[in-house]
C-alpha cells in the first residue's frame, strides 16, 4: 500500500504537498493533519512502517528557524489539535494541545483571571511550535522560558507510540522530565501534541518605568541598578537604541509604590507609564535574527559591538540575560560572518553564545547557525535514543541532527 493510501486509512485530513508548504524550500511529499493524540500516534505509526522522514508544522511562524530538512516525505500539521483540554483554575494548571494559539489560550484563561506567562513575540504562535523553538520574551526575566513552565508534555515518539511525562499538579515531578528535554528541540525528538503549564494571576496592575540611556556604560549601570534594586520587575528590557525598560506587576498601590521607587534609583529621566515602550516584547526587525545568551556582566560589550557593526542594527535583550539582534538586509555573506564572530568572540568570554534563527539562504548556506555547543555528543546520543533512524525533522537542528 502506498503512504498516502495508509495514511488515508488513519488520518481525516491527508493530502499531497504543495510548493508553497515547503520547510526553508524543502517541499513535502505528503500533509497529514491529525485531530486527535490517537489518530497522530497512527500517523507516525505509519510514516515508521514506511521510513517516512517527519517535520511537525504549527502556524509557520518559526518554521524557518533552523536549518532545511536533508527531506521532508511527510509534512505534520497540528491545526486540528487546537483544543484547551482542562484548565484547574483551582490549581493553576491548563493543559493544551499544541495547535491551540498562543492568543486564544491567553484569552480562555483571562476568563478565569489568570495566564501563561509567556509572551508572544510572533502572532499566531502555537502552543507546539514555541515549546519545540523554546520561544519566550521579556517576562522570562521573572517566569523564565517554555522549559520553566511546562509541567506534563504528551508526545508520539518516531515509533507511534504516545509517551506522557509529568502532571496535572505543580508539586508533581516524577518521571522522565519530557518537557525540559523537548523545549528547543526543532522537532527532532518526536511530535508534541499536549502541554500542560503551570500559570499564574492576571496581575491587578502594572507599569513600565523606563529610562534613555547615552551608551553601553550607561544602559549597563540602569541595567544593574534595577537588578540590584528591592522593586522585582517581572521583566526588565535593553531596547535599541538606547532605552532600558522595566516592567512592574502587582496590586495598584504596590506598583505605584515600586514604580516611584526605581524612578528615584534610576534618575530624573526615568518616566512611568501605563503603556509597553515601543519595541517592547517583538523582535527586532532584520533579515537576519540572532539570538544571543548574553548574562548581564556582558551586555555593555555587547551593545559595543551592535554599535561597532556600523549598520541599521536593531537589537533587544532581557534581564535574564537573552536577546535578540537583527541585521538589516542589504549586508554580505562576509560581513553577517564578520559581526556573527565578533558577538561569539565577545559573549564566548561570558559564557555566552549566539545562534542564527533565520537569514537569508545565501547567507544561511555559508554560516554556522549555531555556534560552539559543548554538549554535542550528548545531544546526540539523546537523538539516537528517541529517533534510532533519524527520521524526524533530520537536519534541522545543531550538528546535523
Amino acid at each position: 500500500m502506498q503512504p498516502l493510501d495508509a495514511l488515508a486509512k488513519v488520518c481525516g485530513d491527508v493530502r499531497t504537498g504543495e510548493p508553497e508548504e515547503g520547510v526553508l524550500g524543502v517541499q513535502p511529499a505528503l500533509v497529514a493533519a491529525p485531530a486527535s493524540a490517537a489518530e497522530a500516534a497512527e500517523v507516525m505509526r505509519v510514516a515508521a512502517e514506511h521510513g517516512l522522514s517527519v517535520v511537525p508544522r504549527g502556524a509557520e511562524t518559526r518554521l524557518d528557524w533552523g536549518t532545511p530538512p536533508e527531506r521532508c516525505d511527510l509534512l505534520v500539521d497540528t491545526h486540528r489539535l487546537n483544543r484547551l483540554v482542562e484548565h484547574a483554575s483551582g490549581d493553576l494548571v491548563a493543559t493544551a494541545e499544541a495547535g491551540l494559539p498562543l492568543e486564544t489560550l491567553a484569552e480562555r484563561l483571562a476568563e478565569k483571571g489568570q495566564r501563561l506567562s509567556l509572551d508572544v513575540p510572533l502572532p499566531g504562535s502555537t502552543v507546539g511550535g514555541t515549546i519545540a523553538t523554546a520561544a519566550s520574551g521579556p517576562l522570562r526575566t521573572l517566569y523564565g522560558t517554555p522549559r520553566s513552565l511546562v509541567i506534563g508534555l504528551t508526545v508520539v515518539r518516531a515509533d507511534g507510540k504516545i509517551a506522557r511525562s509529568g502532571g496535572k499538579v505543580v508539586k508533581n515531578v516524577a518521571g522522565y522530565d519530557l518537557g525540559r528535554l523537548f523545549s528547543g528541540s526543532y522537532g527532532t525528538l518526536g511530535l508534541i501534541v499536549e502541554a500542560t503549564f503551570r500559570l499564574h494571576p492576571v496581575p491587578a496592575a502594572t507599569a513600565w518605568v523606563t529610562r534613555p540611556v547615552g551608551g553601553p556604560e550607561e544602559a549597563h549601570e540602569a541595567v544593574q541598578t534595577v537588578l540590584h534594586s528591592p522593586v522585582a520587575p517581572s521583566a526588565l528590557e535593553y531596547i535599541g537604541p538606547r532605552t532600558v525598560a522595566a516592567l512592574l506587576e502587582g496590586v495598584p498601590d504596590g506598583v505605584a509604590a515600586r514604580a516611584g521607587q526605581l524612578v528615584k534609583l534610576l534618575g530624573d529621566e526615568a518616566e512611568i507609564s501605563e503603556n509597553a515602550p515601543d519595541g517592547w516584547g517583538a523582535y527586532p526587525d532584520g533579515t537576519t535574527l540572532i539570538d544571543v545568551a548574553a548574562p548581564p556582566p556582558s551586555l555593555r560589550e555587547l551593545i559595543g559591538v551592535v554599535d561597532g557593526i556600523q549598520h541599521d542594527v536593531a537589537m533587544t535583550w532581557s534581564g535574564s540575560g537573552h536577546g535578540q539582534i537583527g541585521l538589516p538586509s542589504g549586508l554580505t555573506t562576509e560581513e553577517v560572518a564578520a559581526a556573527l564572530g565578533a558577538l561569539r568572540d565577545v559573549l564566548g568570554r561570558h559564557k555566552g553564545g549566539a545562534v542564527v534563527r533565520y537569514a537569508p539562504e545565501a547567507v544561511r548556506s555559508e554560516i554556522d547557525l549555531w555556534g560552539p555547543v559543548p554538549a554535542l555528543a550528548l545531544m546526540r546520543r539523546v537523538k539516537d535514543q528517541f529517533d534510532p533512524d533519524h527520521r524526524l525533522s533530520p537536519g534541522r537542528f545543531v550538528g546535523g541532527i
